[in-house]
């Protein structure tokens, strides 16, 4: 039985289709992350596993019960937001454990949960400071602190990392990690952040305009990208697209002289003529001699620390590479990259479709 079963929802506001037929199931203690653009329909659909927002059709059920006009106190849910939505005048103590205040839980009881939330989020010496004596890292452990203690059947977190600066982004992407794998809870996470999505998800649903594009593991989503969209959202820098055509001898490059061997794996599936866009991530390519190449005029070279990240000229085709920092780049002498036979994905040009799904 899923912890979570998300099933046929559909979301209409008048004329306008929200959510076009989400279905998804989890297992108990999957952290899935709805991952996509502003507008996608991540937020509403998530409003609606919590109750926030009816569905125009379909089901929502949480362990062997369906949860549709269930009030969100009782749904067995527990929700973290953007804002941490904390009580000002109220200690770190009471706003974690307020929920359980007004359930009446006995006092002894409810000072053991908060207690044992706060040490969890080593939060313990904060817990008699009020919320405007505490920095931003520490606001969202005592919103998770507070959804922690509720031990719900699913916790919702809608871009909770979104406010913080970079480096408190990935100390607390971190503690969200260390925390799952210690309690091994059901998640559904929010966010459009897909480094978030990568590090955080055993699942990610990739959205766009109201439909799932592809949902899979991170190592799925990332080297067996379903489509273009999702091959352009996922990866930073994203995918170098190439347009191509096939030819008996292999693909050809438009507005380039390089013709690349079909791999083997795509025989059958592709057609002389046809029209395609040529995948291949930038870190995929290198200097070193070995493999499958292209030649490339230099344009602009980026050094961000731990690698050189090189725009350059294919023809008419700008592409991307990652090289290493040291690389010495002549803007008049054109770089021949190598790469992997396997590094090659394709698309078809019409569906944005990849050729192997």
């Amino acid at each position: 039985m899923s912890a979570l079963e998300i099933q046929n929802i559909r979301k209409t506001y008048g004329q306008v289709e929200t959510l076009k037929g989400i279905d998804i199931a989890l297992e108990s203690g999957e952290f899935l992350v709805l991952l996509g653009s502003s507008g996608c329909g991540k937020s509403t659909l998530l409003n609606i596993i919590a109750g926030l927002a009816e569905a125009t059709s379909g089901d929502v059920r949480i362990g062997a019960r369906s949860v549709l006009g269930v009030h969100p106190k009782d749904r067995d849910i527990a929700m973290v937001f953007q804002s941490y939505a904390l009580y000002p005048n109220l200690t770190v103590h009471r706003n974690i454990g307020f929920g359980l205040e007004m359930r009446k839980v006995p006092a002894a009881e409810r000072d053991k949960a908060v207690r044992d939330a706060a040490k969890l989020l080593q939060i313990e010496n904060l817990l008699d400071r009020k919320p405007s004596q505490l920095s931003g890292g520490q606001r969202q452990r005592v919103a998770i602190g507070r959804a922690l203690v509720r031990k719900p059947e699913v916790f919702l977190f809608d871009e909770p990392l979104s406010n913080l600066d970079a480096k408190l982004r990935m100390e607390m992407r971190t503690e969200l990690k260390r925390l799952h794998q210690m309690l091994k809870t059901t998640v559904v996470y929010v966010t459009h952040d897909q480094i978030e999505a990568m590090t955080l998800a055993t699942r990610i649903a990739v959205m766009r305009d109201g439909r799932i594009e592809q949902l899979g593991t991170p190592e799925e989503i990332y080297n067996s990208p379903a489509t273009l969209y999702v091959a352009t959202f996922v990866g930073v820098p994203p995918m170098n697209l190439l347009k191509t055509t096939v030819r008996p001898d292999g693909l050809q490059l438009g507005g380039a002289g390089t013709c690349l061997p079909l791999p083997e794996r795509f025989k059958g599936k592709v057609k002389e003529g046809q029209h395609l866009v040529l995948g291949i991530r930038p870190e995929s390519l290198r200097l070193e001699k070995a493999g499958l190449s292209i030649e490339a005029m230099p344009e602009i070279a980026e050094l961000t620390g731990p690698e050189l990240v090189v725009t350059a000229m294919a023809g008419d085709q700008r592409l991307t590479a990652c090289l290493p920092p040291r690389t010495a780049i002549n803007d008049n002498r054109k770089l021949t990259l190598f790469f992997d036979e396997e590094a090659i994905h394709l698309f078809d040009g019409d569906t944005g479709l990849s050729c192997l799904h």
